[in-house]
């Protein structure tokens, strides 16, 4: 089989706050491979973007990475110095951060920032960095690019700057792309117009992606496997396709459920009752199971372990311990 590009192993990472220490992400292990596009999904608070700052080594106080191994081409990344990151960091892993407006410097011309990184990186010269990030621009579909390069970030529409953010993302030709809800706050018209260039990027230079998001449409999209995350673990993973036709975690079930669906016509939208959990706040027990509808006695007193439900499909769920509790979930499927 293929090594995984990259690969998460047993990563936790904590917050040392004055209440004690907060478990943010709680033993996450995935992995990705070359050319793949793994979605990541979960309400906000699960860990998704803590767990995609983790690999990156960009976790600040008083967050930490305390456990874990992240490996990269057969190297952990746990061991890198600071320096060593940095050449990683945008070279050989890129990152579009949630929110454009915030990562781009707003005194800083769009040009000047697109080839710092390739200046760093590729150690060309200005001119050279230049006509390439003019050529990146025009990748992402961006109008009059020439021009571009000389305006500030303030000047472009919230659409235009998150293919900035792409482009700078991609300017290096990283080897893993991880997108951290690349498509928040933009309207559906430009949000498909950014998925559309994503898998083009992914089809023509196989990049692996890693695309965070709460938005099981944009995941039934253009990922190849899914992970589900709820207060910090990983409940359900699998391929795209296995888990939205028969998903086997009740939050899974409950995720999709509330997708609407235009072709059924209902009074009121489904919501799954309650919120996710404060981290650290749930002691013993499925972190899932205050607001699961299926949760017995042993659902409140041990934490479930991943459990094999099908080829390639695992669930966190101690229903799929008993054939016959796991047929509720299956008639709800069905």
């Amino acid at each position: 089989m293929e090594q995984p590009v990259l690969n998460v192993s047993k990563l936790e990472t904590h917050f040392f706050t004055d209440d004690g220490e907060i478990p943010a992400v709680d033993s996450v292990d995935f992995h990705i491979n070359k050319g793949e596009v793994l979605g990541i999904v979960g309400e906000s608070g699960s860990g998704k973007s803590v767990t995609s700052l983790s690999i990156m080594q960009l976790i600040q106080a008083p967050g930490k990475v305390v456990g874990g191994e992240i490996t990269y081409k057969g190297e952990n990344l746990l061991t890198k110095s600071e320096k060593e990151m940095r050449k990683i960091r945008g070279n050989e892993i890129g990152m579009i951060f949630q929110e454009p407006m915030t990562s781009l410097n707003p005194v800083f011309r769009i040009g000047n920032q697109l080839i710092e990184g390739i200046r760093i990186h590729k150690k060309w010269s200005k001119k050279k960095s230049w006509e390439h990030a003019i050529s990146i621009l025009k990748l992402v579909g961006l109008p009059r690019a020439e021009e571009l390069m000389n305006e500030y970030p303030h000047q472009l529409s919230g659409g235009m700057r998150q293919r900035v953010m792409i482009a700078m993302a991609m300017a290096c030709d990283p080897e893993v792309l991880i997108a951290d809800e690349p498509t928040t706050a933009l309207d559906v018209t430009i949000q498909a117009q950014i998925l559309e260039l994503m898998k083009k990027l992914n089809r023509e230079t196989n990049t692996s992606i890693i695309l965070i998001t709460h938005d099981l449409g944009v995941v039934a999209e253009i990922c190849d496997r899914i992970v589900v995350m709820y207060s910090g673990k990983i409940v359900e993973q699998g391929k795209t396709s296995d888990i939205f036709q028969q998903p086997k975690h009740p939050y899974t079930i409950g995720l999709i459920e509330s997708v609407p669906d235009v072709r059924v016509r209902k009074d009121r939208l489904y919501s799954i009752p309650g919120n996710v959990p404060k981290p650290g706040s749930i002691q013993k027990g499925c972190h899932f199971a205050p607001r699961c509808s299926f949760a017995f006695d042993k659902c409140f007193e041990e934490d479930p372990v991943l459990l094999e439900t099908g080829s390639n499909q695992q669930a966190r769920c101690w229903l799929h311990e008993d054939e016959k509790k796991a047929a509720v979930l299956e008639r709800v499927n069905s």
